[in-house]
């Protein structure tokens, strides 16, 4: 699984990006997680709102940082 976190840096992108990292180790999900910060890179994605989430390419969130049960639902398969 590719996973994708988009934003700039700001706090809400950092909890975002912990949060995807504390899942994927907690769940033992083969994935490999990427933060991405350049603007231009995000706005590729379509995405207007950071943070974001990325996975396999399709954007799954945007503009928020989910709980970590949604988290949970999102990545585990």
């Amino acid at each position: 699984m590719d996973i994708k976190v988009l934003g700039t840096g700001c706090t809400k992108c950092k909890n975002l990006e912990n949060l995807t990292r504390e899942i994927v180790t907690q769940n033992g999900i083969d994935a490999t997680v990427t933060k991405v910060e350049d603007i231009m890179e995000i706005m590729q994605f379509g995405v207007m709102t950071t943070p974001a989430l990325v996975i396999d390419g399709q954007v799954v969130v945007k503009g928020k940082v989910p709980s970590a049960e949604e988290m949970k639902k999102l990545l585990v398969k």
